[in-house]
């Protein structure tokens, strides 16, 4: 009988040892903003909102060195981004976007020092015009990210060189899959070399090609980077567009940053350029963000009408926790 008692015993130690090496944690984060912006030319009504996130992290390491790190967000009380990614002891990372994320070339469709936003993305919308008869902006020229695809982050091979790879796989819209690439090369003192391609993984005239090139330096308090990028089309050069950035930044001092930074979206298909200029400032006190821009952007969408040269604001106060 006791010798039963000491094969349970033994068998239930080892089971718990086993299972010890698979433990992981679980953490809760989230963050919440008040934001007000305000448009020329638009009677945008009552323009407060504001913004939540909560966020959902569970990681854990195995035997074999490997790490998985599960992440689920909910944005305004709704799923938002969810993925799955696994750190292979020197063999990089490689992640499963279930919903949301970036392609190779969107994370870095427009990494220009700002201290808040891009000139492009602060005011106006992409979505719903802000008056009638209003057209709608275009930001950056971006990859083609969707959900179910793949991220891999390299393992630095070359001194300072980042190697990102995305996979978009075909589907019911997207008849072949797609392959996207960027580098990045840190291996000056202050400096940020980047590049990156992608292709929308589409045929015939709506097959679309991106690249985009950009350089970042940073002097003392000072960080200031210019960025070009080109779209092409296989079929059509109404698709052809090439956007430029400019940005610089002045850190005063650990809480305080002020910023300029200009952008420039010009259109296969139409004769004006759509440009956006911003100044723009933030400081951070603990977990509290204040940020604030005045825009400038004119020939919104490419429009050569007055109404869509159009000026604005916008300050936005965040908590994160």
């Amino acid at each position: 009988m006791n010798n039963f008692k000491k094969i349970g015993l033994t068998a239930l130690a080892g089971s718990l040892i086993a299972t010890s090496a698979f433990a992981g944690s679980m953490s809760v984060g989230g963050s919440a903003s008040i934001s007000y912006s305000n448009l020329s030319n638009a009677d945008g009504g009552n323009t407060f909102s504001s913004g939540d996130s909560l966020t959902f992290t569970g990681s854990g390491e195995l035997d074999n060195g490997m790490s998985v790190v599960t992440y689920q967000e909910i944005d305004g009380g709704t799923l938002d981004d969810r993925y799955m990614s696994v750190e292979m002891d020197g063999l990089g990372k490689l992640t499963f976007n279930a919903k949301g994320g970036d392609s190779a070339m969107s994370a870095v469709d427009d990494v220009m020092p700002t201290a808040y936003g891009e000139a492009w993305d602060i005011v106006g919308s992409k979505t719903t015009a802000p008056a009638a008869g209003q057209a709608l902006k275009e930001g950056a020229i971006g990859g083609f990210a969707t959900a179910n695809s793949f991220f891999y982050d390299a393992p630095e091979m070359v001194d300072g060189l980042d190697v990102n790879v995305s996979y978009v796989p075909s589907g019911t819209d997207r008849p072949d899959g797609s392959i996207s690439v960027a580098l990045a090369y840190t291996g000056v003192e202050g400096l940020t070399v980047g590049y990156a391609q992608d292709d929308n993984g589409l045929s015939g005239t709506s097959s679309l090609e991106t690249e985009t090139m950009y350089a970042k330096y940073a002097i003392g308090s000072f960080t200031v980077g210019v960025q070009e990028t080109e779209q092409e089309n296989d079929g059509a050069t109404t698709s052809d567009d090439e956007f430029s950035a400019f940005g610089i930044t002045y850190q005063i001092s650990d809480d305080l940053t002020i910023g300029y930074t200009a952008s420039e979206r010009e259109f296969g298909d139409k004769t004006q350029d759509e440009e956006s200029k911003s100044l723009n400032v933030s400081y951070t006190s603990g977990g509290m963000t204040i940020g604030a821009a005045m825009v400038s952007m004119d020939n919104v969408g490419g429009s050569t009408a007055s109404r869509d040269d159009v000026d604005g604001y916008a300050i936005d106060i965040g908590f994160a926790f």
